[in-house]
């Protein structure tokens, strides 16, 4: 499963270094914080923008605080109602204003046409999040952030872009900031590798529950014109249930165990929306182990490897459903595109190995060895019933991703391993 954390806070303004200028940048920053709802019309949301410190036709640039280090700057941009669908708008610093519903739809045609994309993302600071956020920005798509804590958020993603225009929405704003939004994202929900108390295993379920159902509802009380054309909600292999000698796609039923019971409720959760928004296609993206050197699994187990101490977790013979972070990302982009996918969708790679297998692999890719396996016991004194994660795998195909036309970019384990770590 794919886990992010979330917290909560509302949207909060930037600082402005000193100046008279930046005087200003302060005043409609605060104006935007503290305007009362009833002012701000249902698609805006506060906009931060990175590229140059310029004013052009489209609208007012008032220059805030560096959002990160690659960043020459991040803006408050204002943009006239025939402007791209969503943007924060402010008339003059000071007061803050709002596109008409009509004007809206224009600027949603407008986006449409372009071929570019406006896509709301919940738990875009997790690890396959910041990565699918740098992807969108880089393509010249609008992002917005849909999270608890926007500071938190804010400072999570410093540094992973360096162009293009993000904003970022508390849950109070979630609904204004879905509507007119091309695509939905949701990659929200609590870290499942930890030892699972009864509270624990309670937060597991209900994050993902939580965060999914505020989304629909957002999505299903849109306007029929601007309702978001895709909502693309993550899960996890763990549908399945465990198995050594079965093999999983799509139309297997699901399993009996606890991440089976939290991936079926996660999932039922979402397609609700087929009912109350039957506009918009729900893709579930069962995610398998997501490979890459910053993160997941594979950040736990290099450590141990650099140092000579490698080797499987357990006895190695359980399934190990990886897929790379690019192509996680790259299904992920699919599915927001391609009208043709639609319900559950295996996000791994076309070739399964064994946990033994994958060890084997990373230590010839680092010139290390796979000599020294965890025992079962080691690992269930530290984890408990969550060393389920670890120790127990399925062996899974993504028939639903190839029928669609996605290309993998890494097919095979070596290879993903060697672009990871070279």
């Amino acid at each position: 499963m794919t886990s992010v954390p979330l917290a909560s806070r509302a949207i909060a303004p930037c600082v402005a270094r000193g100046s008279a200028r930046d005087e200003r940048s302060r005043v409609a920053a605060r104006t935007i914080a503290d305007a009362p709802r009833a002012r701000l019309d249902h698609d805006v949301s506060a906009t931060l923008a990175c590229g140059r410190d310029s004013r052009s036709a489209t609208g007012r640039h008032v220059a805030m605080s560096s959002l990160s280090s690659r960043a020459s700057c991040a803006s408050l941009v204002a943009r006239p109602p025939a402007a791209r669908r969503g943007r924060a708008q402010v008339a003059r610093a000071g007061d803050a204003s709002s596109a008409s519903p009509s004007s809206s739809s224009s600027a949603s045609a407008s986006s449409s046409s372009s071929g570019k994309m406006r896509v709301a993302i919940s738990g875009a600071s997790g690890f396959v999040g910041t990565r699918l956020v740098a992807k969108l920005l880089a393509g010249g798509n609008d992002v917005v952030v849909l999270t608890r804590d926007v500071e938190k958020a804010r400072a999570a993603l410093r540094g992973v872009f360096s162009s293009g225009t993000i904003a970022f929405a508390d849950p109070s704003r979630w609904p204004a900031a879905i509507s007119g939004c091309d695509g939905v994202v949701n990659l929200a929900g609590e870290p499942i590798s930890t030892r699972w108390s009864p509270a624990i295993k309670a937060e597991i379920m209900a994050s993902r529950i939580k965060a999914t159902k505020r989304i629909a509802d957002a999505i299903a009380a849109c306007p029929a014109d601007r309702k978001p054309r895709a909502l693309v909600n993550a899960s996890a292999v763990g549908f399945y249930g465990t198995s050594e000698n079965r093999v999983f796609d799509e139309s297997a039923p699901a399993g009996g165990d606890y991440l089976s019971k939290v991936c079926q409720a996660w999932e039922s959760t979402a397609l609700e929306l087929e009912r109350t928004s039957p506009e918009t296609r729900v893709v579930l993206l069962r995610l398998g182990i997501v490979l890459d050197r910053d993160g997941g699994a594979l950040g736990k187990m290099l450590p141990t490897f650099q140092i000579f101490a490698g080797g499987p977790m357990g006895d190695g013979a359980q399934w190990f459903s990886w897929i790379h972070r690019e192509d996680a990302v790259g299904i992920i982009l699919e599915s927001l595109s391609n009208a043709g996918l639609r319900g559950p969708v295996n996000v791994t790679a076309p070739n399964p190995v064994r946990m033994g297998e994958m060890c084997a692999a990373l230590g010839r890719t680092l010139g290390r060895p796979s000599w020294l396996p965890v025992p079962d016991f080691a690992i269930q004194a530290l984890l408990g019933e969550g060393a389920t994660v670890v120790l127990q795998g399925q062996k899974v195909e993504p028939s639903a991703a190839l029928a669609a036309g996605y290309k993998f970019k890494y097919e095979r384990l070596d290879d993903a391993l060697g672009d990871i770590l070279r």
